[in-house]
C-alpha cells in the first residue's frame, strides 16, 4: 500500500496537471509521468504511464461532459477519428508495454518537446462553426485518428496536441469545437491505454485516486485564473512550453 505521503505527492502532481489542463487546454497531462516517476518515485516507467494514462482518461470524461453540456462537441466527426484512433491506441500500448522503460522514456522526453513546439505555434479561430461530417472527410480523420492513437497508447499521453489540429486538418471545423471534440478522443484512447496496462497489473489504483482527485481541485482553483489569463495567455503558454522542455531534457540528461 502507498504511504499516505507518497498519496499527498501524486495528489499534488494531480492539482498542478489539472490546474495546467485547465488554463492551457493542453499540455498538462504530459507533466504526470515525470511527477510519477521523478517526485513521486515511481521507480517502474511502466506502472507510472498506465497510471497517468487512467487518470487521463477520468479527467477528460469529465470535460467532456461539460463540453457535451455546451453544445460544442462535433460528435459525428469526433467519432470517427476517435474509432479510427482507438485500434492505434491499442497497438500502440501494446508496442509500448514491450519497450525498454529506460528507452521509453528518452522517447518520452521527445514527445514532450513536440507538444512543447506545438504550444508555441499561434492558434488560429477561424473556421466553420457549422461543419458536418462529408464522406470525403472520413479517410481523412481515419488517417489522422489512427496516428494520433498510436502516439497516445505508445506513451499513455491524452494526444489532445495531436488530435485538435488533426481534427481542424481534416474538417475546417473551428478551433473552439476541435478542442471540445478532442476529448472524445483523449478519453477513449486512455481508458484503452490504461485498460491493457491494467491487464499486465501496471496500474497503482491508490496512486489513480490520488491523481483524479487531485485533478478536480486543481481545475477548480484554475476557474478564477482563467479570464485574468485571458490577456496573456500567448506568454503564458510560451512559458509553459519552456517548462515542458526542460523537464524534457533534465529526463533526456538524466
Amino acid at each position: 500500500m502507498d504511504a499516505p505521503e507518497t498519496l499527498m505527492l501524486a495528489a499534488l502532481g494531480g492539482a498542478l496537471v489539472g490546474l495546467l489542463l485547465t488554463l492551457f487546454g493542453g499540455g498538462g497531462s504530459v507533466l504526470a509521468t515525470p511527477w510519477l516517476i521523478y517526485v513521486v518515485g515511481v521507480a517502474d516507467t511502466h506502472l507510472a504511464i498506465g497510471t497517468s494514462a487512467a487518470a487521463v482518461a477520468v479527467n477528460a470524461a469529465v470535460g467532456l461532459t461539460a463540453q457535451a453540456r455546451a453544445g460544442t462537441v462535433k460528435w459525428p466527426c469526433a467519432s470517427v477519428f476517435a474509432v479510427a484512433g482507438l485500434a492505434g491506441a491499442m497497438i500502440g500500448a501494446e508496442v509500448g508495454k514491450q519497450t525498454d522503460g529506460a528507452a521509453l522514456l528518452n522517447w518520452f522526453a521527445l514527445a514532450m518537446i513536440a507538444i512543447a513546439v506545438s504550444m508555441m505555434i499561434p492558434r488560429r479561430s477561424e473556421g466553420d462553426p457549422a461543419v458536418h461530417l462529408s464522406p470525403a472527410m472520413v479517410p481523412k480523420l481515419a488517417l489522422a485518428g489512427l496516428g494520433a492513437g498510436l502516439a497516445a497508447g505508445f506513451f499513455g499521453i491524452g494526444g489532445g496536441f495531436l488530435i485538435a489540429p488533426g481534427l481542424m486538418a481534416a474538417t475546417g471545423m473551428t478551433i473552439a469545437n476541435a478542442a471540445a471534440s478532442s476529448l472524445v478522443s483523449v478519453t477513449l484512447f486512455g481508458g484503452a491505454t490504461s485498460a491493457s496496462y491494467a491487464l499486465s497489473s501496471s496500474v497503482d489504483w491508490a496512486l489513480f485516486g490520488a491523481l483524479v482527485a487531485g485533478g478536480a481541485l486543481g481545475t477548480v482553483a484554475a476557474m478564477p485564473m482563467v479570464r485574468w489569463l485571458a490577456s496573456r495567455a500567448g506568454v503564458a503558454r510560451r512559458l509553459f512550453a519552456l517548462m515542458i522542455m526542460a523537464v524534457a531534457g533534465a529526463i533526456l540528461i538524466g
